[in-house]
């Protein structure tokens, strides 16, 4: 072991019971709910996935767990792909733009060494790319429009992420990764759902949470924002399956109050008596918007209400599972992608781009 050890590296290997490896450290996602459902939170030193149609909050999702990071004294980068950053809208959901590190590259090879060599240098603790789709290879730019390139985004992600996992690893950095639906052509039976990439995300992504429009949140006659369900298809760390459901507003992003009030309910540290919502004998509100009006009011309140819920939680006061449990086989209504459905996105390297209508 000493050779190994001296040859390789220290701790190339190890025997187990002489370290002390403790419980996966996670960090927030800002949605209590959330948390709850991902089993603490997202997973530091992992890769994670947030996939879902348009307008479903994956970018909302990647700014408020940035943020959680910047609340904690940790620092973040955000690959911008897309080249669609708002910071007027980051700095509205509490992201630190003075302290956010923000690359807008060239191309999907420039993204992934860029993220890569932000893990290595330790420099960071999360990494978002917004998103893999927007992730063009060098070859392809360089290429007319219109120009097929089989299966170039799925060799590009499928090489990156042999090289990135380790590293993400190595240096305590979560490297958040956001993906878009695409349809997959000639498919009658399951569904003809698939996402950008290639498959290699799909295996190397410790967590893969897809989120879904639930129904639209009326305030005044006007939208005022969106309720969305989100399911954990994936997850290393903790029981997958499991489903939240959370409110984001317009402006504002996610209601991370009504996060707690919910999963407060759910465990039973909030009691609800007939239009009244109770903490202990203190009467909170009659209803849910006026309860909350209330935890807007007292801050001091709801904090104590989400760590008197997170504490019975973790105590075994309460079976996660029976708060947030795993999808019934008979909802309907958003409709996710099963692993089973899925399919083979790439059929001898091809990738799902390149087969959609």
């Amino acid at each position: 072991m000493k050779e190994i050890n001296s040859r390789f590296g220290k701790n190339s290997i190890m025997l187990l019971g002489d370290n002390k490896f403790g419980e996966v450290r996670t960090t927030p996602s800002g949605a209590l709910t959330l948390d709850i459902a991902l089993g603490g939170g997202y997973p530091v030193g992992r890769i994670v996935e947030i996939l879902g149609p348009e307008a479903s909050g994956k970018t909302t999702l990647a700014l408020h767990a940035m943020a959680e990071v910047q609340k904690r004294g940790g620092a973040v980068a955000l690959i911008d792909a897309e080249h669609a950053f708002d910071p007027l809208f980051a700095k509205r959901l509490g992201l630190d733009i003075g302290r956010l590190f923000l690359c807008q590259p060239d191309s999907g090879e420039m993204a992934l060494e860029v993220a890569d060599s932000l893990m290595r240098s330790g420099a960071v603790d999360m990494v978002a790319v917004d998103s893999v789709a927007a992730l063009v290879p060098r070859a392809e730019l360089e290429g007319e429009i219109g120009q097929t390139q089989i299966g170039s985004q799925a060799r590009l992600m499928s090489s990156a992420l042999r090289k990135i996992a380790g590293n993400a690893s190595r240096h305590a950095c979560t490297l958040l990764f956001i993906n878009q639906i695409r349809h997959k052509v000639g498919v009658i039976f399951g569904s003809p759902e698939t996402t950008s990439g290639g498959m290699a995300l799909k295996y190397y992504a410790s967590v893969r949470l897809e989120v879904r429009p639930k129904e639209k949140i009326m305030a005044d006659g006007e939208q005022a924002g969106i309720k969305i369900k989100a399911k954990c298809t994936k997850n290393k760390v903790a029981p997958p399956y499991r489903i939240a459901e959370f409110d984001i507003m317009f402006g504002s992003g996610i209601n991370g109050a009504g996060c707690v009030l919910d999963a407060a309910e759910k465990v039973g540290v909030v009691i609800r008596r007939g239009a009244y919502y109770y903490l202990g004998e203190e009467r909170l509100g009659q209803g849910r918007e006026k309860t909350l009006e209330t935890l807007a009011e007292r801050p001091e309140l709801l904090s104590h209400l989400e760590e008197e819920t997170r504490q019975v939680l973790t105590k075994g006061g309460h079976a996660v599972g029976d708060a947030f449990g795993e999808a019934s086989s008979s909802e309907e209504e958003p409709e996710f992608l099963s692993e089973a459905d899925e399919g083979e996105a790439e059929a001898g390297g091809l990738d799902a781009e390149a087969v959609q209508p």
